[in-house]
């Protein structure tokens, strides 16, 4: 039996699981989740207070899926109830961060600002011009946004300069090595 598979998800109060046909849904109060799943390779049971992912073989093929998806059943039912959280930071001389409407502006030091359009199901939070916060209740697509947002510029690896996850440690690279004294 998987490790994780085999503990019951626990469905905390205010949060709706249900599931039709090959498709579960889970509803709270932070939005409404769907996930289709291999309904020949996994049984997903809800009870009153808990889901229960069983598989019905024992196959290594069988063996992945139930973790999966006891994993996605789990984050589904922690977006919904209390979201998920990202946090970017960005750092650099003129760098900076805002919010227009519905796009994020991000200045990091090309001839034009980087203009995002923030996806459906998506809160960006911009606390300061430095600080991003991205929340949603699709782990996934969080993380997505998340990426992309790290994507326009990553931090390089001589100043640190660019945009990096809060808790993301960037290893500086010492750099060119000048002769002393000047040319020669």
């Amino acid at each position: 039996m998987s490790k994780m598979g085999k503990i019951p998800v626990q469905i905390p109060e205010g949060v709706k699981v249900g599931v039709k046909g090959a498709t579960l849904l889970v509803e709270g109060k932070h939005g409404r989740l769907t996930q289709a799943y291999r309904s020949d390779r996994v049984k997903i049971a809800v009870t009153d207070d808990q889901v229960m992912v069983t598989r019905k073989g024992e196959g290594k093929e069988y063996r992945a899926f139930h973790g999966l998806y006891r994993s996605l059943v789990a984050n589904m039912v922690h977006g919904v109830s209390q979201r998920w959280e990202k946090e970017l930071l960005v750092k650099g001389l003129g760098y900076r961060a805002r919010l227009q409407g519905k796009k994020l502006i991000l200045d990091l030091g090309y001839s034009q600002p980087v203009e995002y359009a923030i996806p459906e199901g998506v809160e960006i939070e911009v606390a300061s011009p430095t600080e991003i916060s991205i929340r949603g209740a699709d782990k996934q697509l969080v993380g997505q946004v998340a990426a992309k947002i790290r994507a326009f510029r990553k931090p390089e690896p001589y100043k640190g300069k660019g945009v990096r996850y809060k808790n993301e440690e960037v290893h500086l690279k010492a750099g060119k090595l000048g002769s002393a004294g000047g040319v020669g």
